[in-house]
């Protein structure tokens, strides 16, 4: 996940079309704490009271960031230092959408662009702006994040929320990250978020093929198996509610059908849950914002997939391609993602 606080929070100040101060204050003084208490990670892993389990994940994010470099990944400051923090999440991000509709809220930064969520340090703070926008009438969702990018303008560090991830996972997360400062289009999201996946996803197939242990490529292959299948149906729920919500009918029968048809998507995950015998995927109430938040991360891959074939799978060349069609409005980037 790409969120730029403390950019934002410098870029914005005093300017009235930004976000309210308070919530710029926040962000400022969270990722200033988040700065602070990063250390060097050498010095982390020479620590002798380090436990073995950190020092192997810390090792293996280490191995990962190296690795990222040599697809061509940018050789930045970011994931060289490490945060103990103390809590699960880093940041806790608001996502809201209108009972009726399946576009998330945004909110806008000079940088970085506008997005469909609000980050916030404290999982306080987030709570109460949730409670605001559920007293508006929105559908309202609340998720953690282990790790997000500030695009190579400040030293990401490797955070103890991203080592609770299994190990395949960590390593897709320092990806996924990484990717997002090789590209990033300010107020387009799903680009972003697909864009990072697609490198994510090939830039973990050349690493299991590098260094990948019979029990890596397993784990790998059936958190992703799991998520395909969490994803679809989640993406399937989300495009039969844009379809009834364009319909001319009252909001009454909408938001009746609406709900009937949310239950069966809760019923479907249920199923999927017994089936991966204890795979337990994202915990919620389902509604447009947490729809919302999901579909962001999948909605372009397959495009962005197709554009790697295009350049015959050529990693470097497919991010000059991307990157290319970063220049074009919005509509027409969608347009140039599927090639002449």
């Amino acid at each position: 996940m790409s969120f730029r606080p403390l950019a934002a929070a410098l870029v914005c100040a005093g300017l009235s079309s930004c976000a309210p101060a308070a919530y710029l204050a926040q962000a400022a003084r969270g990722q200033a704490e988040l700065l602070s208490a990063a250390r060097p990670l050498e010095a982390a892993l020479q620590n002798p009271a380090l436990p073995q389990d950190t020092r192997r994940k810390l090792t293996l994010a280490a191995q990962a960031r190296t690795f990222a470099t040599s697809l061509g990944l940018p050789d930045s400051s970011a994931f060289r230092t490490y945060a103990d923090l103390g809590r699960p999440f880093v940041v806790w991000n608001v996502f809201s959408a209108p009972a009726l509709s399946t576009q998330l809220q945004t909110s806008c930064f000079p940088i970085a662009g506008c997005v469909g969520y609000r980050g916030y340090f404290r999982q306080t703070d987030a709570l109460a702006n949730a409670e605001q926008r559920r007293a508006l009438g929105e559908d309202v969702y609340v998720g953690g994040v282990k790790a997000y990018s500030t695009l190579g303008h400040l030293p990401d560090p490797l955070t103890s929320a991203m080592l609770s991830y299994p190990d395949s996972v960590l390593i897709r997360t320092v990806l996924h990250e990484l990717a997002h400062a090789s590209l990033y289009v300010a107020g387009d999201t799903t680009f972003n978020e697909s864009y990072a996946v697609t490198v994510e996803n090939e830039g973990m197939r050349r690493y299991l093929a590098q260094f990948g242990t019979p029990e890596l490529r397993e784990e790998d292959a059936q958190l992703e198996a799991r998520a395909a299948a969490f994803e679809a149906l989640v993406l399937e729920a989300q495009r039969d509610l844009a379809q009834l919500y364009a319909l001319p009918l009252p909001d009454t029968e909408r938001l009746s059908r609406k709900a009937e048809r949310l239950t069966r998507l809760g019923e479907s995950l249920s199923v999927l849950n017994a089936n991966w015998r204890g795979y337990s995927p994202l915990k919620t109430d389902w509604n447009n914002a947490s729809l919302g938040a999901i579909a962001a991360y999948a909605e372009l891959v397959p495009d962005f997939e197709a554009l790697l074939a295009r350049q015959g799978g050529d990693l470097n060349a497919f991010m000059r391609a991307a990157r290319a069609c970063t220049a074009l409005e919005q509509q027409a980037r969608r347009t140039c993602l599927k090639g002449p």
